[in-house]
């Protein structure tokens, strides 16, 4: 049993950990129209290409992009939240945003940043295996395992389909279906500024404030994104295939020449995680 003054000492370290965040996402938002300028460049020259947001609160990267908008930079340059094995959740705005969920719990704030996790996305179209790696988004991976173990994103549907030139994903994740909905918590976005999201990626699609919630997308053509979304980890080759299923059967177009809900339904029926 940790003692008083070990209690005293990690409530201090996790206060400057949040300190060192605030300030660095302060200093992230100046540079925000940087980013934006960039995307919408990136939009210029790809055409519907949307980025893609979905953390808990107003995420789509969709009529916002493939999921809604960009993310802010790690808490300190090249280093990675909770590469120290412990994680810090937020709490999420529920009030002003009924598509939370407000009984999804919070995960442990002890994580794991080594190795890797598999899991098995089954929907109605096929299964979807994904290999993610513990040591690049601990906290990411912490969330989504703690989710999957709820049973928090069965029976939920894929909003988003995007087959751009610049852009080819399915969004997943949230429960609501609108693209604004996900967890009762939220948490930083890991990123270094290097990222990259060719096919066979699963990253996970964020607010644009620099936070992530329950919503991912997975990349079936290599996109052109800025690096602002988490990595999550890679899509096995049967994975892939269903991914090709599903788009070839493309999308409603709701939120722009090809951007929108896939055509058929893409149904999560469960996701499952070695005990």
């Amino acid at each position: 049993m940790p003692t008083n003054k070990q209690r005293r000492v990690a409530a201090q370290r996790r206060l400057q950990r949040q300190l060192e965040r605030r300030a660095e996402l302060a200093r992230k938002r100046r540079r925000n129209l940087l980013v934006v300028v960039t995307v919408l460049a990136v939009v210029l020259v790809g055409g519907a290409v949307s980025l893609v947001a979905g953390f808990g609160g107003g995420e789509d990267p969709g009529t916002e992009e493939a999921a809604t908008s960009t993310s802010a930079a790690p808490t300190t340059p090249g280093v990675v939240d909770g590469s120290d094995g412990t994680c810090d959740w937020t709490p999420a705005d529920t009030a002003s945003n009924p598509d939370l969920r407000a009984d999804s719990g919070t995960p442990p704030t002890e994580v794991v940043p080594t190795g890797t996790t598999p899991v098995t996305i089954t929907t109605n179209v096929g299964a979807i295996g994904l290999t993610l790696d513990n040591a690049n988004a601990p906290c990411g991976v912490a969330s989504m395992v703690h989710l999957a173990r709820q049973g928090f994103f069965d029976g939920t549907v894929c909003h988003r389909e995007t087959d751009s030139e610049g852009l080819k994903v399915l969004q997943c994740g949230d429960p609501s279906g609108t693209g604004r909905g996900g967890p009762a918590y939220q948490f930083p976005t890991q990123v270094t500024g290097d990222e990259t999201y060719p096919r066979g990626t699963v990253a996970m699609a964020n607010s644009g404030q620099g936070f992530d919630g329950s919503q991912f997308f997975l990349v079936y053509g290599d996109s052109q994104l800025p690096p602002s979304y988490t990595v999550l980890g890679t899509i096995d080759e049967a994975g892939l295939a269903t991914l090709d299923t599903i788009a070839a059967n493309g999308n409603d177009g709701s939120n722009g020449p090809g951007d929108g809900a896939p055509t058929q339904e893409v149904r999560i029926e469960s996701v499952t995680v070695p005990a």
